[in-house]
Formats: structure tokens, C-alpha cells, sequence
């Protein structure tokens, strides 16, 4: 493939904009191909290069980049009526109504900027609502760029992950390993009184994909509600993607205080929003005292985007058709990995998916066939990811250096490295399937 406009236009970037990006997982050495223009489940760069998508802008895009006549039609009315008012708009309370009709642990919502927003609010807010400080997330988990979460080390020794942010923010996060019970009741026996929440993914979504162990998500409701603190799920990656219009806590089957959500309720545009249990989001000012406000919030454009594109969704059968393309992708990639690589792992759900580079584990009678679903009786339980730092210990490496742009001169646009997932959109078709499948038998 012939990259000489990408390679140009990133030499113009450096010039403005640290490391040529404006966010750092577009970092890609020795440099990001530059995208031109969306098609159908797939994009075309500055070079002419056509890729199958299975980014799909890090998730938001479930119906591809073709939007259905009723969507665009939707976003260019609002788009034509004006940009912005600083004023409530009808879809704003339309969206609302939708999301607060279908997802089970949401009875109001707040609409914001960005997922990042989304968790910073909502952190504020189960501190606000419970008069308590500290937080409880877990290790390989990623709520947004905020100080509350961006930490390293176990439990209360724990420390900023980033330059220019105070060690105080710090003091106040506890983190275990996901999938670990015995953590995190430790960690309730000697701070439940000083835990305001529990901040999680109910499917880690940004280190692998990795599911929950049997009941994990049930002991966390119920330490939660024996000490008080609430349960936040960060359904910014799986709402309205796993689950469907119920999103993972309806696949699940548990009842969060708090959730906040992103990428697809914008239906492609910059979006965050918070729901939960009404006497708890009324906390939000104007109603309550807990501050947060937004000049953006609400846009009408990305509130009627989000809008159709659930409506869409909805009314045509969308999940049924991206769930079974995932299917179909996790299975045929396991049928490789049986023959190529049998210590390697297919993680994920629904229209999510990814191969994690385990150093260990076998093929055997009885395997998860469509994604490691945390199976005790598969032969594969005891070696696949049961929480991030499992993730960390594959073979990054091998995955960014070699895989990726293996993966990517044969036309197939993946995640840049082993950590965020892969997606499927309502564009994909079965050739794409098809295609994908033989370049993954070719790279691996």
C-alpha cells in the first residue's frame, strides 16, 4: 500500500498538535494512515487505501458510516434549524424518554459532552449523594481521562498514573482486580463506611475484553447495598451495543444506582450522559445541590443522532443482524487459533470482539466457541484474562509490532493495540466476515 499523503499530512501535524494527534491512541507507528472518508463498514484514507472497518470510531458507530435515509435526514434538519440555542430542545426530552424506557437501572438521565464527562459527574455525584470520598475501581479498568480514576497500584496504596495530577485524587481511589471477590470484600471490611461507590465496566472494554466471573457483579450490588455506597456501571463502550436496548446491565441482569454512557446514544456525534435512580440524578443541580452543567449539553444535533439512531435500531432488527456477524467472526477466529495458535484467546460478546495473545491455554472438548465467557468447565478457564493485569501479561508486543500492521496491509482496520475491542456494525456484511477471517489465518 502506498501511504505518501498520510506520511505528509503527519508531518504537517507534528507541527501543530503534540505527537501529530489529537488523541493518544491514534499515535500508531511509524505513523497513522489519515482517513478521507467513511463507506459502509469501511473507510478509505488520504491514499486512496480501502480497509474493512472493525474500529468503528472505538465503538459509537452501530449502523456504520452509511447512515439509513431516516437518521441523516434527522441530523441535517437540526443541523439547518441552527447549531445550537442554549435552550431545551424537544429531542432532548425524546431521547431521554427513550433510554429511560428501555434501560432497567435508568429512571432520569442527564446529558453530557463526552464518556470522560459522563464519569467525572457521576463520581461527583455518588459523593455528593452519600456525603462519602473515596472509590472503589478496578485495576485495568478506564472511565475517561479524569483524576479520580487515573491511578496505579492495590487497594488504598495507590498513587496518580499521570503527571499533573495531585497525589490527593489519588488518596481517596481503591482498586482491585476485576473478577477478584476476595479484594474487594477486603476492601469493603476496612473502608465501607468511607465508600461512596463501586465504579465499574460491566465488561472490562479497554484492556481485552474481559467478562465477569460467575456472581461478581451480584456480590458487588450486595456489598453495596449492605454498606451504602452505590454501584456505578460505565456503560460508556457496552450501552446500547451488549444487551441490546437494554444494554449489559439488562444482559446481566443487575440493577445499578448510576450509569453513565457514550459513543453510540450520540449516534456518531460527542456525547456523555448519566442515569440512574431519580432520587439520586436529582442531585444534579438545578434540582438538587450537586453542580454540573454544560454549555453543549443536549446539542440538538447529537440528541436527534442518537435518537434515530436507536430508533433505527430498533425497528429493524439490528441487534439480531450485528450479534450474529459477531458470532460468526468469534467463532471462525477460534477455528484459526485451534489450528494456528491454541495458547491465544477470542474474548467478547454480541457485535464486540478481539484476540488476546495469552502465552498459555489449549483447544479442547466443551471451549467457549464464540468468546471466553468465563466458563468454568471450558478447558481454556484457568489460562484465559480473568482481569486486566492478565491482559497486560499477553503478548502486547507481538500484537502492536507484527499483528497490527499485518492485519492492516491486508486491508483490515483493527484497534492499533491488544487492549480496546474490536466492533461490528449494521454495514458490516459476510464478506467482510469472510475477509477478515483469511487475513487473521494469514497474520497469525
Amino acid at each position: 500500500m502506498n501511504h505518501e499523503q498520510s506520511r505528509d499530512l503527519y508531518d504537517r501535524a507534528l507541527s501543530v498538535m503534540p505527537g501529530g494527534v489529537n488523541s493518544s491512541v491514534r499515535a500508531i507507528q511509524p505513523y497513522p494512515f489519515f482517513v478521507q472518508k467513511g463507506d459502509g463498514g469501511h473507510v478509505v484514507d488520504a491514499d486512496g487505501n480501502r480497509y474493512v472497518d472493525f474500529v468503528m470510531g472505538y465503538g459509537p458507530l452501530l449502523l456504520g458510516h452509511d447512515l439509513p435515509e431516516q437518521v441523516q435526514a434527522a441530523i441535517q434538519q437540526r443541523a439547518s434549524e441552527g447549531p445550537m440555542y442554549g435552550a431545551p430542545t424537544e429531542v432532548e426530552v425524546e431521547l431521554a424518554e427513550f433510554v429511560t424506557r428501555h434501560v432497567p437501572g435508568v429512571e432520569m438521565v442527564r446529558f453530557v459532552n463526552s464518556g470522560t464527562e459522563a464519569t467525572v459527574s457521576a463520581v461527583r455525584l455518588a459523593r455528593g449523594y452519600t456525603g462519602r470520598d473515596k472509590i472503589v475501581v478496578m485495576q485495568g479498568g478506564y472511565h475517561g481521562a479524569q483524576e479520580s480514576t487515573l491511578v496505579e497500584g492495590h487497594g488504598e496504596h495507590t498513587h496518580p498514573s499521570s503527571p499533573g495530577i495531585p497525589e490527593s485524587f489519588a488518596e481517596h481511589t481503591l482498586t482491585v482486580p476485576f473478577n477478584d471477590t476476595e479484594a474487594v470484600e477486603r476492601v469493603f471490611e476496612e473502608h465501607g463506611e468511607d465508600i461512596a461507590a463501586v465504579l465499574t465496566e460491566p465488561i472490562l472494554g479497554n484492556y481485552g475484553i474481559v467478562h465477569p466471573v460467575e456472581g461478581y457483579h451480584e456480590q458487588l450490588r450486595q456489598l453495596c447495598d449492605e454498606h451504602g455506597s452505590l454501584l456505578i456501571f460505565d456503560e460508556v463502550i457496552t450501552g446500547f451495543r451488549v444487551g441490546g436496548l437494554q444494554c449489559a446491565q439488562g444482559k446481566f441482569g443487575i440493577d445499578p444506582d448510576i450509569t453513565t454512557f457514550g459513543k453510540i446514544v450520540g449516534g456518531g456525534f460527542p456525547v456523555g450522559a448519566i442515569g440512574g435512580k431519580s432520587e439520586i440524578i436529582e442531585q444534579f443541580t438545578p434540582a438538587g445541590e450537586v453542580f454540573q452543567s454544560g454549555t453543549f449539553s443536549g446539542h440538538p444535533v447529537t440528541m436527534a443522532a442518537g435518537l434515530e439512531t436507536l430508533r433505527y435500531a430498533a425497528e429493524n432488527d439490528v441487534y439480531d443482524h450485528v450479534n450474529e456477524l459477531g458470532e460468526r467472526m468469534r467463532s471462525g477466529i477460534a477455528d484459526i487459533l485451534e489450528d494456528q495458535a491454541p495458547q491465544y484467546t477470542v474474548v467478547g460478546t454480541d457485535s464486540m470482539f478481539k484476540v488476546i495473545f495469552t502465552r498459555e491455554g489449549e483447544f479442547g472438548e466443551g471451549h467457549c466457541e464464540a468468546g471466553c465467557t468465563q466458563n468454568p468447565t471450558c478447558p481454556r478457564y484457568e489460562h484465559c484474562p480473568k482481569n486486566g493485569m492478565d491482559v497486560k501479561q499477553a503478548e502486547t508486543e507481538r500484537w502492536e509490532r507484527l499483528f497490527w500492521p499485518a492485519m492492516k496491509e491486508q486491508g483490515v482496520f483493527l484497534t492499533p493495540n491488544q487492549f480496546e475491542s474490536q466492533f461490528l456494525s449494521a454495514a458490516h456484511t459476510d464478506t467482510d466476515i469472510e475477509t477478515a477471517l483469511e487475513a487473521y489465518k494469514d497474520a497469525l
